[in-house]
């Protein structure tokens, strides 16, 4: 038997509540008004009209591919984007643009460029050709380097995977290119992996999570090499947690297959059946009322989200205080109702009794806030800001929340 704490590897880069702020590993800069308007300036109309400019000026297409729930992607939105030596770059070499990849013609897009985490950043050529790409929270200076090396026909990914075809069996060279290339192409992801354990065949704990990371499904061919490299990859991480993350590459693969995307619809007695071959029949269904939980934000059906979520934390007793956080902030965020708003703060509280930080602090001083209790919004914004300081985290939203108080 298991419990529920276990690692599902989505397909996702961007999980919401977990970049957003929710858990701070980043710091974030103030931005001003001035800053705005000197970064990245992104380009209005439809995806035909941005590649014929592009096409007629003879430059590359940068597109931030993203999602609307995305944390990482509202990150860069934050820090990157309105940087004025990234303004001056990407504008000065390329025609920029932001595309929902849910929404419109990004839709198809996505499919097209094979995008399926988020942010993907993609460069295209006047041809429409994808010359290069990369993907995830980037900070300053890797960004500008990035671009430039999209310029750069010895470095674009397209030139690249000709060395590799070509037989190139440098280190580094393979390691640079599995990191570009596995999360949307898992395929080739592998064979340079398997190149790369050929000719390095000491595996580091760097390599040991680059190769966890892109395991998705045990359909991916990485899966192999993960089995293969199962006794060096002990070095790195206990036997219990390998079978752990084991266990979480096999309930994705059943995951993805229950799920329907085209109708948005679970085969239930498929997972049910599937995943009890992994865990007890209680808990099969309680991860798959957690599946269809987070499906549903993320497909923004809010009403089934709530009703979901306020079934499976009726009793939170056992729940951590980052997963009580979580979903705390994310009622905050989406939902109106001012009795599953209460739940909501009693989730707050408790995560704050089990760990209290800055990020759950912060939610709580927003829930009291919304429900319209400025007293203990304002006592908890304070701790918040206290917490946020002493740590080196930003406190910006929080100090805004105080003001309005």
């Amino acid at each position: 038997m298991t419990n529920l704490n276990v690692i599902i590897f989505i397909t996702f880069a961007g999980n919401k509540s977990f970049f957003m702020k929710k858990i701070a590993i980043l710091s974030t800069l103030f931005i001003g008004a001035l800053a705005w308007a000197q970064g990245i300036k992104f380009e209005e109309g439809n995806f035909a009209s941005i590649l014929a400019k592009a096409k007629k000026e003879n430059k590359l297409v940068f597109i931030d591919a993203y999602a609307s729930w995305c944390g990482p992607c509202k990150l860069m939105v934050k820090n990157i984007f309105p940087l004025k030596n990234v303004g001056d770059y990407y504008n000065s070499h390329f025609i920029n643009a932001k595309i929902d990849m849910e929404k419109g013609e990004g839709i198809d897009l996505a499919k097209k460029y094979n995008v399926k985490a988020f942010p993907t950043y993609l460069f295209i050529d006047g041809n429409g050709e994808a010359v290069h790409r990369t993907l995830g929270y980037v900070e300053e200076k890797d960004f500008i380097q990035f671009a430039k090396d999209a310029e750069d026909p010895n470095k674009k990914l397209t030139s690249l995977k000709q060395q590799f075809e070509n037989g190139e069996k440098e280190p580094a060279f393979l390691k640079n290119l599995a990191e570009l290339t596995i999360y949307n192409d898992s395929e080739f992801a592998g064979k340079v992996l398997n190149r790369y354990f050929q000719v390095k065949p000491t595996m580091e704990e760097e390599d040991a999570q680059l190769l966890i990371a892109g395991t998705s499904t045990t359909e991916s061919p990485l899966y192999k090499i993960f089995q293969d490299k199962k006794t060096e990859i002990f070095k790195f991480y206990p036997e219990d947690k390998y079978a752990k993350i084991d266990q979480s590459i096999k309930i994705n693969t059943i995951s993805k297959k229950a799920y329907n995307s085209e109708t948005k619809t679970w085969n239930d007695p498929y997972f049910l059946a599937e995943i009890q071959k992994l865990m007890s029949k209680e808990d099969a269904e309680k991860l798959l009322k957690k599946l269809k939980a987070n499906r549903a934000l993320k497909n923004k059906d809010i009403p089934l989200y709530e009703k979901l979520t306020l079934e499976l934390y009726k009793d939170y007793s056992k729940a951590s205080s980052a997963e009580l956080n979580s979903i705390a902030w994310n009622f905050f965020e989406n939902i109106s109702n001012k009795t599953s708003l209460q739940q909501a703060v009693a989730w707050g509280e408790e995560s704050v009794k089990k760990d209290q930080n800055f990020a759950n602090t912060d939610t709580l001083a927003n829930l009291y806030n919304k429900v319209g209790d400025k007293k203990n919004a304002k006592i908890w914004a304070e701790k918040s800001i206290e917490l946020a300081k002493s740590s080196g985290q930003d406190s910006s939203d929080t100090e805004k929340l105080l003001k309005s108080l």
